[in-house]
């Protein structure tokens, strides 16, 4: 007998109270993840493990034992920890006021992320790698494509970053949650990032000059896709306490559709010996296996692949190859397509309900879906997920691509119309038997490889099904423009500096305000795309902006925070000034220090430097006892009188716990206030995942 999909099923399976029950509303899990291979996560790491853990341990609050942080044993390098603590814990206890402060401080700047355990599983069996050319399909809100962008950074030093020849491209079809995607991968910078704004179902092709051909075009073929689909959400029960009232079987049935030609779509664009991760977090099988078995049917040259092996102390179940949809009554007596057909007294309703995908296919033995990975909220004190891995197989790879009807770099490839999450088309979700593999690999275009934007005045050909869209033109100058030479010139950047990789935004391509470089990769697409029709949002890392001088003196451009990790190997090192502890805590306290309060001989060397942007380096031996794992590097504005730390004041706060402590950047009455604000903080800001991010202390948010 198939398994029986309900609420009431996950709860009792789960060991989930039911409604009514007080332990529903205990308090839940708080979590931190690092970039595995950069010293400042093993930094914060550190931080956290030898000062507020042991701080934490024994605490009892209103009579009960307060357990501290603990670490998830299967995330790589111990950078994922849980934190179980109710909010009047984390508000009353003076024992977690430090630790509270540490979370508020270091998680606004970005230094930590919330995000749920489970959630973080797919890009970790995604395995990017720097070279790979990645797409995030859904990616809002974008904690997982900043996991993609730790990833593609691998090389990063603990100071500068490095430029992957890779790229990630992260789309979402809501417009506003691009925007929030945006600030969310701020928190790592990359000139390999791209933002998209489209149905990730009809995803347009992108040209990009053929590896094989001379002056010839072919589609972008991506390495790693992820499929983190929109869901029912069922899995997160636990947290998301409304979804006792609202959830109904329907929303699972329904969204299956766009589930699976999300996927399909991703299988046409992936690279031969490409990878897909698709992912929920809803745990009915409808929404899991069923798609699944849909586009392994629609596609044979793809298989599932057994991950057992990686993360070994993730506790999982394998996928299901059994199971039974019910309907909005909870009838579950269907148990094949064909008794749903026989049984059905309105044939109009057949397919308005479900389709024959709902169901396990005849040979479901023979897709080995119990390679999935079932994630259960009861076995590791999580939340419920679905994971699968598809890899196309190696024989694939082999064949060579049949010729194709030259198209539009946007054009969808037999992809149906934008859709509503309802099934009222059955020809893709019966399997799709009409999609072949050769179709995911196939050249598209045979135009000439051109270097100049494309015109902005070409008609629009659609939106993608996002509404309208307003966004500035990427514009690339040339590396011997005067305002990049000056750059150059003025910042002391060694000749080395990829110019022929620097943009401006404005509808006048002229360099006004900022300037942005992105790789190689991003550039060629950028040319050879019209951004309008790929509804590109943004790209590449803000690296360059223009500071007023002041009193009739000339605007410079000077390096931002958020810049200087890939700014800094191509500065030269002669120009890098050198401070110690005290240079540093006159710099959080004051807003605008004077050059003249500064000890020498770090004054002496101010007196003689011109004004503009200057880069400070507090070497990790000079801090006088000050616990930190590496040097410290920081932008900064020399005017005539003064020097000015250039990072907004919520970063100057998060440095100053973490190298003085203590939050030294603001006068004692106002430390006060700060206090009062961190402490009425909602802390509902800390519960989900917090996460130890990649960005480093030289890369905070510029004011």
């Amino acid at each position: 007998m198939g398994c029986v999909y309900g609420i009431a099923a996950v709860a009792a399976t789960y060991n989930v109270p039911s409604r009514g029950q007080s332990r529903a509303r205990s308090p839940y899990i708080s979590l931190f993840y690092g970039l595995t291979k950069n010293r400042n996560a093993q930094s914060l790491n550190k931080i956290l493990s030898d000062i507020h853990v042991p701080s934490l341990s024994g605490v009892v609050f209103e009579d009960q034992h307060v357990v501290p942080p603990v670490q998830i044993p299967w995330y790589p390098d111990g950078l994922a920890w849980q934190f179980n603590v109710s909010k009047k814990v984390l508000r009353k206890s003076p024992e977690f006021k430090g630790f509270h402060s540490f979370l508020v401080f270091e998680t606004e700047v970005g230094n930590i992320s919330r995000q749920e355990a489970v959630s973080m599983l797919p890009p970790l069996f995604l395995e990017v790698q720097p070279h790979h050319k990645v797409i995030d399909m859904c990616a809002a809100p974008g904690s997982k494509t900043a996991q993609l962008l730790e990833a593609l950074h691998a090389q990063d030093t603990m100071t500068s970053s490095s430029i992957p020849t890779g790229l990630v491209l992260a789309n979402d079809s809501d417009h506003k949650r691009t925007h929030l995607l945006i600030h969310q991968s701020s928190r790592l910078p990359s000139p390999a990032l791209m933002v998209t704004n489209l149905d990730a179902s009809i995803f347009p092709s992108i040209k990009v000059p053929s590896a094989t051909q001379k002056e010839k075009m072919e589609t972008l073929s991506f390495d790693r896709i992820l499929c983190d689909v929109p869901c029912s959400g069922d899995g997160t029960l636990r947290k998301n306490l409304g979804i006792w009232k609202t959830w109904q079987p329907m929303d699972g049935n329904g969204l299956h559709g766009l589930q699976l030609r999300i996927i399909l779509r991703a299988m046409k664009m992936l690279a031969p010996n490409g990878r897909i991760v698709y992912s929920t977090c809803s745990l009915n099988p409808v929404e899991n296996e069923a798609v699944i078995a849909c586009a392994l049917k629609s596609n044979p040259d793809f298989e599932l692949v057994d991950v057992s092996a990686k993360l070994p102390e993730l506790q999982r179940r394998p996928g299901m190859t059994s199971w039974r949809p019910t309907d909005k009554s909870l009838n579950t007596t269907y148990e094949t397509y064909e008794t749903y057909q026989n049984t059905c007294k309105d044939p109009d309703a057949v397919k308005s309900k479900f389709t024959r995908g709902h169901w396990p296919p005849p040979d479901v033995d023979s897709l080995n879906l119990h390679r999935c990975i079932r994630v259960y909220p009861h076995l590791q004190d999580t939340g419920g997920f679905f994971v699968a891995v598809l890899e196309r197989r190696a024989r694939a790879a082999m064949e060579e691509p049949t010729k194709q009807v030259k198209r539009e770099a946007s054009e969808p490839v037999e992809t149906p119309e934008i859709k509503r999450p309802r099934l009222d088309d059955a020809k893709v979700e019966d399997y799709a038997e009409d999609v072949t593999a050769e179709d995911s690999i196939k050249i598209e275009t045979e135009e000439q490889v051109k270097s100049a934007p494309v015109e902005l005045k070409k008609k629009d050909k659609g939106d993608g099904g996002a509404g309208t869209f307003k966004e500035n033109p990427y514009t690339f100058l040339e590396p011997d423009d005067p305002t990049v030479v000056s750059c150059i010139d003025r910042l002391h950047l060694t000749p080395s500096f990829p110019a022929n990789n620097v943009l401006v935004r404005n509808p006048e391509g002229e360099a006004a305000r900022a300037l942005y470089i992105t790789n190689s990769l991003v550039k060629t697409i950028i040319q050879l795309n019209d951004y309008k029709r790929m509804r590109l949002t943004f790209a590449g890392t803000k690296v360059f902006t223009k500071q007023e001088a002041g009193r009739g003196a000339e605007a410079q451009f000077r390096i931002l925070g958020e810049g200087l990790p890939l700014v800094l190997p191509f500065l030269d090192p002669a120009t890098v000034l050198e401070g110690d502890t005290e240079v540093l805590r006159i710099l959080v306290e004051g807003h605008y220090p004077l050059v003249d309060v500064f000890p020498d001989p770090f004054r002496s060397q101010m007196r003689e430097t011109e004004m503009g942007s200057q880069i400070i380096r507090f070497p990790r031996d000079n801090l006088n006892g000050v616990s930190f794992a590496h040097d410290l590097v920081l932008p900064t504005w020399k005017s005539n009188v003064s020097l000015t730390l250039m990072i907004d004041k919520k970063a100057k706060s998060a440095l100053s716990m973490r190298v003085f402590g203590l939050d030294i950047s603001t006068p004692p009455k106002e430390r006060a206030a700060v206090d009062t604000a961190v402490n009425s903080e909602d802390p509902a800001v800390l519960s989900g995942a917090v996460v130890v991010d990649a960005v480093q202390d030289s890369s905070m948010m510029d004011s």
